[in-house]
């Protein structure tokens, strides 16, 4: 079965991938193609050309419209072909399924599911963006060879980083430090405060502290794969308050998470910081921290999925970390169930005539 949810937003690509050229891009094990229209609003159709399947992405655009590069069947972006060289009539079923679109916070958004039930409201909220003295560093996006159930996993659980991330974001200092968790209706928190202790390598390169600090960290997990990691540090025996933690070190990390396939998964991410806000220095550090942080992750999880698939099994024994991924796996299996059980009724309730419509 499916790891997919379908019904929820996935960033689809950074709003400047996409321009007035057809860009592929496979999503939830689906191959789309997406373009700008004149106006500068973004398109996407499944990248199929209902007549030979040729990929849409190996067409061209024809003003706001696709033309297949195979026999030059032209597609509007809702999908309908609004011409056929040499033929007049355009049967029904010549349409590719198009999909909901959004723009926000700099990725343009795309819903997978069913497009009635596409909610803008839905798309998480990225703290601090936009505003005054907060740093920005976006437009990153690496690739993991493995499922994005074992990313969510890592995004919630603080403990692994004193071993995987020695020399960027973790030490010693957090071993037996327990972590706690929260759940909402559609999100999962594991955090932990780990205080009096040294400085980790990005706030010892990024923070002017004297001595020891308290340090934070704050993995939110908003359904099904949008990780923000609240992260940073004050001085130690400081008030654990919101306003020390904005006067203290602070970032927030957002990982968002798209299923490419089963076992690969497209890792967009943007990052906040408090720190040298304005400085192109202190971004380029950044950037360069963080990529090796989420690359430590990427290996570790490559040779885990690895080993997952060699074997069929996903873990043999189950720790008290892992009270955070088991929740956030339950909550995702309640929404394939959901979605499962609106798919069943929508078949039994739908005339014989529909059935060719979802072909497309």
């Amino acid at each position: 079965m499916s790891s997919f949810v379908k019904n929820a937003w996935y960033v689809a690509a950074w709003s400047g991938e996409i321009g007035r050229y057809p860009m592929a891009r496979t999503i939830l094990g689906e191959n789309l193609v997406f373009w700008r229209r004149q106006d500068g609003s973004p398109a996407a159709l499944i990248d199929r050309c209902p007549h030979k399947l040729a990929p849409l992405s190996a067409g061209s655009l024809v003003g706001d419209d696709l033309q297949c590069g195979y026999h030059g069947m032209t597609f509007n972006s809702h999908g309908q072909c609004v011409r056929i060289p040499g033929q007049i009539a355009i049967p029904p079923s010549a349409c590719a399924r198009p999909f909901p679109l959004l723009e926000r916070f700099g990725a343009v958004w795309v819903w997978m599911g069913e497009p009635a039930l596409a909610d803008a409201s839905q798309i998480v909220e990225v703290r601090r963006y936009g505003e005054p003295g907060w740093g920005l560093v976006d437009g990153q996006y690496l690739h993991f060879d493995c499922n994005y159930l074992n990313i969510t996993d890592n995004l919630v659980d603080p403990a692994h980083t004193t071993y995987v991330h020695r020399n960027t974001i973790g030490n010693a200092a957090a071993e037996d430090v327990s972590v706690k968790v929260e759940q909402g209706e559609n999100h999962v928190l594991a955090y932990r405060w780990v205080n009096d202790s040294e400085p980790v390598p990005l706030v010892k390169a990024m923070g002017n502290f004297a001595g020891q600090v308290d340090r934070w960290q704050y993995y939110y997990l908003h359904l099904p794969s949008v990780s923000c990691v609240d992260f940073g540090s004050i001085a130690a025996n400081r008030e654990h308050s919101e306003q020390e933690m904005d006067a203290g070190l602070r970032s927030f990390s957002y990982n968002f998470l798209t299923p490419e396939t089963e076992t690969t998964t497209h890792y967009f991410w943007l990052h906040l910081r408090n720190y040298q806000p304005d400085s192109t220095q202190a971004s380029a550090q950044v950037t360069q921290l963080m990529t090796d942080t989420f690359l430590e992750d990427a290996a570790i999880l490559a040779l885990v999925q690895r080993e997952q698939d060699r074997t069929g099994i996903r873990e043999f024994v189950r720790l008290g970390i892992d009270n955070a991924p088991a929740r956030i796996r339950r909550l995702i299996a309640r929404r394939q169930e959901a979605e499962q059980q609106m798919a069943q009724e929508a078949v039994s309730t739908a005339p014989p005539s529909s059935s060719q419509a979802l072909t497309a």
